[in-house]
């Protein structure tokens, strides 16, 4: 799938300069993965992005995300992005839940890619049936609360020192979207 930068990116941008013409959101492939990881290793060091300490190993990513969607966001031959979702859980009724990982390169953010990346992811999870995605943010990461929310996301509530990051225990924030296309029936 190829998105127009004019028609789909543009309007949503502060500054477009570093995308020129097109920005193409394609499934994410296994060659993708060093691209991949070390955009989720820029994420990391920020320190607001994921628990984690380190990216995975390709299998353990892949073992750990569900097959579709996965993607990415090229222009002009480099990787910008990736969104992927994981499973909340293994039990069948949890089934149509997922929740949402977008990770931009640190040059290409603020240029549209997240908000690219997360609106073909949507349109893509619901195309595989899920009727609620989820996120887990740390408060401080306000850019990606503010993508979340104008993308139909909403607050549910605070989690209270959830997890241990460098010995400080960390809140996150759980937002979600629930779907106007599929149904939870």
């Amino acid at each position: 799938m190829v998105l127009h930068v004019e028609t789909f990116v543009k309007p949503y941008m502060r500054s477009w300069s570093l995308i020129q013409s097109e920005l193409n959101i394609r499934p994410l492939q296994a060659e993708d993965w060093e691209l991949v990881r070390s955009i989720y290793l820029d994420g990391i060091a920020t320190g607001h992005a994921t628990f984690e300490v380190e990216a995975p190993t390709w299998n353990h990513w892949n073992n750990a995300h569900l097959l579709a969607p996965r993607l990415v966001a090229a222009s002009a031959g480099s990787i910008l992005g990736w969104a992927a979702l994981n499973a909340v859980s293994t039990r069948a009724v949890y089934a149509g839940i997922a929740e949402v990982s977008v990770y931009v390169d640190t040059g290409s953010r603020r240029h549209g890619v997240g908000r690219a990346l997360l609106e073909t992811l949507i349109t893509h999870s619901e195309r595989e049936g899920i009727w609620t995605l989820q996120a887990s943010i740390f408060p401080e990461n306000v850019a990606s609360i503010g993508l979340l929310k104008s993308c139909g996301f909403r607050l549910v509530g605070t989690r209270e020192r959830i997890g241990r990051m460098n010995g400080i225990w960390r809140d996150t924030w759980l937002l979600e979207r629930r779907s106007s296309m599929v149904s939870s029936d």
